[in-house]
């Protein structure tokens, strides 16, 4: 199992401690290291900035919002910045959820998430490949665009640039069953969301069959530290909002996760604390069975004992989230 470093996504600025750990997390023989957006950073610029200070380390967005960007415009970033880092990318996509997509971005969330997908890959595909002019008869990508305000002047282009790579890795963030079947017959890779090594039926029977090679990188807090009850209230915090905060109330795929986890009462107990502005008693109504049970926090034995379970399933890269040199340097013994 291979080491990753997620970074995630700036908070009120830059943080300027991410370089510096990215260059550490180089030394120590990470594999990776991994930027995110939400509505704020976005995750080429900063991956592009850590390329520029390392050397070996791949890069990978964890994720890139698909309705940030065009699927050609995302195409384009991942072909720029694998040149610049020497064949180094790892491109990570996401969906989103209709809050972010529609209130954000200002775009219609699919009705059918599964096919914007499918064909938001196809063309980055199409791109990266370089084989012919870009061309697709799709329900929510065409190319060229036919809709009803369309000058019909369009035509299928091919990139000017020639990708170094046309196999340049692409994975997908799935939590649903199905979303899950399908990345694994699309994409090179996974990016599970909240996994817990247990029981990774939740995701659905698929993952008992992945395809050779196929890449499965779950994030997950990592913290060394004597007390575990405060090692995991980062991760508790991170829960609140994400399940509390990243959604609709009748809408939010994070807090149905959770719930197919086994912890529905819990998951709607801390949608309904933080949508009435209670977000610190959202935080503490987060069970820390289930935070413990998808991070690796306690003393060195402890994580020692737990790590052997990641290792043990379908997991191929495990990307730590942590900005403590220390806990990085001892997953990296721990997992040597």
């Amino acid at each position: 199992m291979r080491l990753g470093l997620a970074l995630g996504y700036w908070g009120r600025g830059p943080d300027a401690g991410h370089v510096p750990l990215a260059r550490e997390a180089e030394r120590l023989g990470y594999d990776s290291v991994w930027t995110a957006e939400s509505w704020g950073s976005d995750a080429f610029t900063p991956l592009t900035w850590i390329a520029a200070h390392t050397s070996r380390i791949r890069l990978g967005t964890a994720v890139a919002q698909m309705a940030a960007r065009s699927p050609a415009a995302t195409a384009m970033h991942a072909l720029t910045l694998d040149h610049l880092s020497g064949g180094r990318l790892l491109l990570g996509l996401g969906l989103s959820g209709p809050q972010v997509v529609e209130g954000w971005y200002g775009r219609p969330f699919p009705k059918s998430p599964l096919t914007a997908t499918r064909e938001y890959v196809d063309v980055v595909r199409q791109v990266l490949r370089r084989e012919a002019p870009v061309e697709l008869d799709g329900r929510f990508h065409a190319l060229p665009y036919r809709g009803p305000d369309a000058t019909g002047l369009g035509r299928p282009l091919r990139p000017v640039t020639h990708p170094l790579r046309p196999r340049l890795p692409v994975l997908l963030g799935a939590e649903g069953p199905r979303n899950v079947a399908q990345t694994a017959r699309i994409a090179d890779g996974w990016l599970p969301l909240y996994w817990a090594p247990s029981r990774p039926e939740v995701y659905g029977d698929v993952v008992r069959e992945l395809p050779e090679g196929f890449l499965v990188a779950p994030m997950a807090r990592v913290k060394v530290c004597d007390d575990v009850a405060e090692g995991l209230l980062p991760v508790k915090a991170m829960l609140g909002f994400y399940i509390g905060g990243m959604g609709h109330a009748a809408r939010n795929f994070h807090a149905d996760l959770m719930a197919r986890m086994g912890y529905e009462a819990e998951a709607r107990r801390i949608q309904q604390l933080f949508l009435a502005g209670r977000r610190e008693e959202a935080v503490l109504a987060v069970p820390d069975a289930f935070a413990d049970e998808i991070s690796l926090v306690g003393p060195r034995e402890r994580i020692a004992e737990r790590l052997r379970l990641w290792r043990a399933g379908p997991v191929t890269d495990l990307l730590v989230l942590s900005p403590d040199p220390h806990t990085l340097r001892v997953l990296a013994e721990l997992n040597s």
